[in-house]
């Protein structure tokens, strides 16, 4: 009895956060776009295409200032506090510099799509200068990039944050998923149960990717600092760093108004429209680059550089209409959410289209 009413409450909870989801962004349409890229594509200014040098690199130099002027203020001052504000200023700084640095990754990013500048060799160099200061692989990172670019939202090829249909479950999914005072099995810091790598991603090696160049620099770091002190200064910052890469990417790709495509339903424009953007305020436009404030037309079009992202989502909106997802909720609420809702997906529920999915979490 007691049984019945706790799964009852929780069926009400979770449609209670389904209709508020719903009543913040319905769900994307699913037939074939009434426009085509060339006409999406034309609603841009053209100068939005013009990948400039000198700005992207001004803007690497204000982010690598910033972060220079972060570490300098924690070894100089830091040390120098009481040891109760100790406590909380390395906090302070490993959120403040891995924000910073995120912005790094994002330049980097761009360097890989080839919107830093108009050089490809320089954005390979540039691209791999800074991942590999962030411990993260530049090619390999870049070549399954562009392989998400090319199936975004498949269920067959796309490379991350690839849902499971509810069948492909395990057994054991809904005692981990199945209630609301488990949030920590939903996190999207990597749920085993929920999402699943392709299987040309489950050929790589095992184990966390690292960028080899990278390597020396820490072992000679650490032997000169010390490991700890290695870890306070970069090693904190950089699990800041890749916190936001994963709730950032989460968040873009994860919405219950959005569809997944499996089979031949999926194509290439449906699939690149199935993405939303999201507002992380001041801190979004000043340091993450736009990345998730304008991921849609970042799909649409990887190579316009972040500082003509904004001006080519506002002109591209008119066009894409009803295609076009926005999600104002705050971000940590938004990920709360989304863990919670997000589960699997399941195919469309009148039946019309066998290739389309939705997320659910009922089980």
């Amino acid at each position: 009895m007691a049984a019945e009413k706790q799964r009852e409450t929780t069926g009400k909870k979770r449609e209670a956060v389904a209709a508020a989801a719903a009543a913040v962004l319905p769900r994307s349409p699913t037939d074939k776009p009434p426009f085509t890229l060339a006409e999406i594509r034309s609603a841009v200014p053209p100068h939005c295409f013009r990948r400039s040098l000198l700005r992207s690199s001004a803007y690497l130099l204000r982010d690598l200032a910033v972060a220079g002027c972060l570490l300098r203020l924690a070894l100089a001052g830091i040390p120098a506090l009481p040891p109760a504000l100790r406590l909380a200023a390395w906090p302070l700084y490993w959120v403040l510099q891995g924000s910073v640095l995120f912005g790094v990754w994002v330049i980097a990013h761009e360097c890989g799509h080839g919107a830093f500048s108009e050089h490809p060799r320089l954005n390979d160099a540039l691209g791999l200068l800074l991942h590999s200061a962030l411990l993260a692989p530049y090619f390999s990172w870049k070549y399954s990039h562009l392989r998400h670019h090319a199936n975004t939202s498949s269920l067959d090829r796309d490379e991350v944050y690839v849902p499971r249909r509810k069948a492909d479950l395990p057994w054991y999914a809904e005692r981990v998923y199945g209630g609301d005072d488990r949030p920590g099995a939903r996190s999207p810091w990597g749920g085993p149960c929920t999402w699943r790598s392709t299987p040309g991603a489950a050929r790589t090696r095992a184990g966390l990717p690292t960028s080899t160049p990278a390597r020396p620099l820490c072992r000679v770091t650490a032997a000169r600092g010390g490991a700890w002190w290695l870890a306070r200064v970069y090693g904190a910052p950089l699990l800041v760093v890749n916190a936001w890469l994963v709730l950032v990417t989460y968040l873009r790709h994860t919405h219950a108004a959005l569809p997944r495509y499996g089979g031949a339903e999926w194509d290439w424009l449906r699939g690149a429209l199935a993405t939303v953007d999201r507002d992380y305020g001041a801190l979004g436009r000043a340091f993450f680059h736009d990345i998730a404030d304008t991921h849609v037309a970042h799909h649409l079009f990887p190579a316009i550089p972040h500082y003509h992202a904004a001006e080519a989502t506002r002109a591209i909106r008119p066009v894409l209409g009803e295609y076009y997802r926005f999600d104002p909720t705050p971000f940590a609420e938004a990920a709360w959410r989304e863990v919670k809702e997000c589960i699997y997906v399941e195919p469309d529920e009148d039946g019309r289209k066998a290739g389309v999915f939705w997320y659910s979490n009922k089980f």
